[in-house]
């Protein structure tokens, strides 16, 4: 075969054209695949399975992403304070935060009804609130009151389940709402001013300095979380009587916060990666969370002789008349939080119903299986 003259070197130059383009693609893709580090801080200390919510969600995310996006957690005061870690997103002196809206009430109380809220919101579950917020409006409405009323560069995606929480630990017997009036009580966020107009004197502070608290007589009650949340941190090594169940957080949600810089200069695939994430440990970290639980509780009776009780009905239908009338009071001088009220109201008002009539009560299955075992906590309650 004959070749046009001069064909060794248009041969040449082809070759090196290929060579270069090689090299650079080489080059984009290596840019491309260079790992993006976040790093967050939570408001919890490493110790605790809040916080094991924070590591399991960032190693999903490494995984997702075939380790392009990496997530470095720090626990609460690494860099900050554990109730700054808002301010420092917003500041993107951290990229981003796992924390509790509810920590923020004293910005807006409505940072509240972005955990659930207490009360129930209406008697919604955990899938009913999470229902809200992807399918009622809820999440367009969490973006709204960082950045549009707190004014705050954030944005935000629920995460963690943290309830269905306890009423809390006591050094003595609660039997009516007059025991525990004037008791000094660890107790946070907008459930704390219900539990004062009840009568009981509270106290705000994160979980690490709950059983230094008590061991000094500062506080003489706490309220945290309960099962394996309470059992790690020790509680019963300090109270003895652990009362359940509670109105004040039954379903709380806690959240991802990110710098709104931070979040825009992901790529598409980068945030869905973090969002899908978020929403597979909420579910998978929810159903592990509640074995351990149940685990905390059989050890906390029979190896460390903790009394777990019922709350008595009137506490709990007394914080839901609280609860109401303070919303009420709230709704009226915050159009926010009457906003995101009557969001959630009418989200409930659909779902609850109907929810009621085709689900049977959890007790009905329950105790024909495994019977309630009533004479023991009805006997360790005469006993005291």
């Amino acid at each position: 075969m004959r070749h046009p003259a001069g064909w060794p070197r248009a041969r040449a130059a082809a070759l090196g054209a290929l060579a270069v383009g090689a090299l650079a693609l080489g080059s984009m893709t290596a840019h491309a695949q260079a790992p993006t580090t976040l790093k967050m801080q939570a408001t919890w200390p490493a110790s605790l399975t809040l916080y094991e919510n924070f590591t399991m969600w960032a190693d999903r995310v490494g995984k997702l992403s075939a380790g392009t996006l990496k997530i470095e957690t720090m626990p609460a005061g690494q860099v900050v304070p554990a109730f700054e870690v808002l301010d420092a997103t917003h500041k993107k002196v951290l990229d981003g935060a796992h924390a509790w809206a509810a920590y923020w009430t004293g910005k807006n109380k409505a940072a509240v009804l972005f955990t659930g809220g207490p009360g129930g919101t209406f008697g919604m579950d955990f899938i009913d609130a999470m229902g809200w917020m992807y399918e009622g409006g809820g999440l367009e409405l969490y973006q709204e009151f960082y950045q549009k009323e707190l004014k705050l560069n954030v944005v935000a995606f629920p995460v963690l389940p943290a309830g269905p929480q306890a009423f809390g630990w006591f050094k003595r017997p609660i039997k009516s709402l007059a025991d525990f009036k004037g008791m000094k009580c660890r107790q946070t966020g907008i459930a704390a001013e219900v539990w004062q107009r009840m009568g009981m004197q509270t106290v705000n502070m994160p979980g690490g300095e709950i059983i230094p608290s008590a061991q000094r007589g500062v506080i003489d009650c706490a309220e945290w979380v309960g099962g394996v949340e309470d059992l790690r941190l020790g509680f019963h090594n300090v109270w003895k009587y652990h009362y359940t169940p509670g109105m004040h957080e039954s379903v709380t949600i806690a959240e991802l916060l990110f710098n709104g810089d931070v979040w825009k200069s992901l790529n598409a695939q980068q945030q869905e990666w973090i969002k899908s994430a978020a929403t597979e440990t909420f579910y998978r970290w929810w159903a592990r969370w509640q074995k351990q639980n149940a685990e905390a509780l059989k050890e906390l009776q029979e190896k460390h002789n903790v009394q777990i009780l019922r709350t008595p009905p009137e506490v709990l239908v007394e914080f839901l008349k609280t609860w109401d009338a303070l919303a009420k009071e709230e709704s009226e001088k915050n159009p926010f939080f009457k906003k995101v009220l009557d969001s959630q109201r009418a989200y409930a008002s659909v779902v609850v119903p109907a929810k009621r009539f085709y689900f049977p009560p959890y007790s009905f299955a329950a105790n024909y299986y495994f019977p309630e075992k009533a004479a023991a906590g009805k006997a360790a309650a005469k006993k005291n």
